[in-house]
């Protein structure tokens, strides 16, 4: 094309082909997505901000809750043996009652302790194990045994076993194989994966000659029922080498909110 071609074309010299209109179009589209993105990232991120500053307070609230719930509880177990004391005091033969009272509330204590810990909702199975049998052993020389794998239990859940194993701690102090001096005592579990269910053994041994009880005392009741109440299988042996105590339990009733 000549320049007097060029001259005489009608279009301006600044016109663009079709190809420049959508590369235009295009870079415009572009830019408002970037500014839209910038908007959107601005605002997740005060959001973000606003949601964090609100789970810390929250989070604060429920901590001030359950410690003041930990401590309305403690003072109520405190109370009540305070009363089962008083009623008691004099009574002919109720000593045995009242130590085993308050025993019973020292170990619920306890277990609202580790609760508090985990913020009222679960608690591994062998911190609970550790926690209930320190009191009764000698850092000296370890009377107890404790295998087993991590198993997270809920509340309920929690507060059953450490029941459970207060009153098993405080029948061999007493009668087993923890009432002489080379008494021991093993606790091992292990976890059925395939049935899903929890397998605790409590074994004696080296201890008294052992003989089954003529009549199920309080404390066997007790142990038996909290069983129960976990949907668990409890087992009492009297094996001349030692007391055994087996509990075969479904996992998700410890490990579920309703437990």
């Amino acid at each position: 094309m000549s320049e007097a071609d060029l001259r005489a074309d009608p279009r301006p010299a600044s016109s663009a082909t079709p190809y420049q209109d959508d590369l235009a179009a295009e870079n415009v589209s572009l830019r408002l997505l970037l500014a839209q993105a910038e908007i959107d990232a601005l605002s997740l991120l005060t959001t973000a901000g606003i949601d964090a500053r609100e789970r810390e307070a929250s989070e604060k609230l429920q901590k001030l809750i359950l410690e003041e719930l930990h401590h309305r509880i403690k003072n109520t177990l405190a109370t009540v043996g305070a009363i089962v004391s008083q009623s008691l005091r004099g009574l002919p033969g109720a000593e045995h009652a009242q130590h085993a009272i308050e025993g019973r509330l020292l170990a619920l204590g306890r277990a609202h302790d580790l609760l508090l810990q985990a913020r009222w909702s679960s608690a591994n199975l062998g911190t609970i194990v550790r926690s209930a049998t320190e009191a009764f052993d000698n850092p000296d020389e370890p009377k107890f045994s404790i295998s087993g794998p991590d198993i997270r239990m809920m509340s309920g859940a929690v507060i059953a076993i450490a029941m459970t194993l207060n009153e098993l701690c405080t029948n061999t102090t007493k009668f087993g194989a923890l009432s002489v001096p080379q008494g021991r005592v093993d606790v091992n579990w292990t976890l059925d994966q395939q049935a899903q269910r929890l397998h605790l053994t409590w074994t004696e041994r080296n201890g008294a000659a052992v003989r089954p009880p003529e009549k199920r005392s309080f404390g066997t009741r007790l142990i038996e029922t909290l069983g129960r109440q976990l949907r668990g299988d409890v087992r009492l042996t009297y094996e001349p080498t030692g007391f055994v105590y087996t509990f075969d339990v479904p996992m998700s009733s410890l490990t579920s909110a309703a437990a």
